[in-house]
C-alpha cells in the first residue's frame, strides 16, 4: 500500500505532522503503508504511476477533491484500489461515498473497509471523479489563480474578486449539443457535467445519491443573464431549482459539445485547462474501485 499525501490540501496543516500520523494511524491498525508526497517537481499522478508500477494493491489519496481525482485518473480500469482520506476542503467525493471525514476512522476504513465499484466520468481522454463545467465557472477559477500568483492574495479574497469580474463581462457560450441522439441548440452562460446524477432539489442539493448508476448529469442554463442567475441561486437556496423555467437537466450516458470556438476554457475538480473542441463526455461505468465503510460501520 502506498499512501499519496497532498501537503497542500485545504486541512492538511504541516505536511511532515500530517505525514508522521498519517503513518502512526496505520501503525496502530497492524499496518506499514509506504507515505509519499510531491518533492522536487513531482507531481501527484507521477506519484501514483510509480505506486501501479510497484505492483501495490491499494493507493491511498490523501487530500481534496483535486488530489483524490487525479490519483484516481491513474487507476481507472487498473483493477486496483483507491483509499480516500479526506483532508481538503469540501470533500464532495467522500461525502457521497459516505467516507467518514474525520481522519483517523477514514484511515480505519481503509484498513477495515469494502472495496465497491463506482463510475468515472471523462471529457476528451481526462478523467474527473465529480464534475466537469464550461462558462462562467472555469473563468472564475482562471481568474482567482491568477490573482493568487500574482497579487499572492489568499483563496477566499481572489475568489470573490474573480466572480464580480466573471459576473460583470458575463461571457456566453454558444453551444450544439448532442445527446441520446438528441442535437440542441443552447445560448448558455454555463454548461455542467456530473459524474452521474446531482440531487437539484431538496434538502440534499448537490449531492449524489449513487456513483455506480453509469450516467452523466448533464445540467445549463438557456438564455439567462446575471439577474437569471441570481435567480437561480435563489431557487437552489430553497433547494427548487427544477422548478427553475430556464433551467435545463438531462440524465445521459455520453455527450458531445460543439461550439464556434477551436478551444474552450473546460474545469475538471476544480482544474482548469483549455481543451481543443469538439468536448466529448462519457461515462466509465465501475471503471474504479473504493475502499468504503463497511455496511455495519456506515452510519
Amino acid at each position: 500500500m502506498t499512501v499519496i499525501v497532498n501537503t497542500g490540501a485545504g486541512a492538511a496543516g504541516n505536511g511532515d505532522t500530517l505525514a508522521t500520523r498519517i503513518t502512526d494511524l496505520f501503525a496502530s491498525l497492524g499496518a506499514q503503508p509506504r507515505v509519499v508526497h510531491p518533492s522536487g517537481g513531482q507531481d501527484l499522478r507521477a506519484l501514483a504511476r510509480e505506486a501501479l508500477a510497484r505492483g501495490d494493491e491499494t493507493i491511498v489519496a490523501a487530500g481534496g477533491d483535486g488530489t483524490i481525482s487525479a490519483v484516481a485518473a491513474e487507476l481507472a480500469d487498473s483493477g486496483k484500489t483507491l483509499g480516500v482520506l479526506p483532508i481538503g476542503t469540501l470533500n464532495h467525493f467522500a461525502k457521497d461515498l459516505r467516507i467518514p471525514l474525520d481522519l483517523e476512522t477514514a484511515v480505519r476504513t481503509v484498513v477495515n473497509g469494502r472495496a465497491v465499484a463506482v463510475d468515472v466520468a471523462e471529457v476528451n481522454g481526462r478523467v474527473f471523479i465529480n464534475n466537469s463545467s464550461l462558462g462562467i465557472y472555469p473563468q472564475i477559477v482562471s481568474k482567482r489563480e491568477a490573482q493568487q500568483e500574482r497579487l499572492g492574495r489568499g483563496k477566499w479574497p481572489a475568489f470573490a474578486w474573480a466572480t464580480i469580474n466573471a459576473l460583470r463581462r458575463f461571457p456566453f457560450l454558444d453551444l450544439a449539443i448532442a445527446v441520446e441522439g438528441k442535437q440542441l441548440s443552447r445560448r448558455t452562460a454555463f454548461l455542467f457535467v456530473g459524474n452521474n446524477e446531482y440531487e437539484i432539489s431538496g434538502f440534499n442539493l448537490g449531492a449524489r445519491a449513487c456513483l455506480d448508476a453509469g450516467h452523466l448529469g448533464l445540467y445549463l442554463t438557456h438564455r439567462t443573464g446575471r439577474f437569471g442567475l441570481f435567480r437561480l441561486a435563489f431557487h437552489a437556496l430553497l433547494g427548487r431549482v427544477d422548478q427553475a423555467e430556464d433551467f435545463e437537466a438531462f440524465c445521459v450516458q455520453e455527450a458531445r459539445i460543439e461550439t464556434g470556438k477551436r478551444r474552450l476554457l473546460v474545469a475538471c475538480d476544480g482544474e482548469v485547462m483549455r481543451m481543443e473542441t469538439p468536448l466529448h463526455y462519457r461515462s466509465r461505468r465501475h471503471a474504479l474501485r473504493v475502499l468504503v465503510p463497511k455496511e455495519d460501520d456506515a452510519g
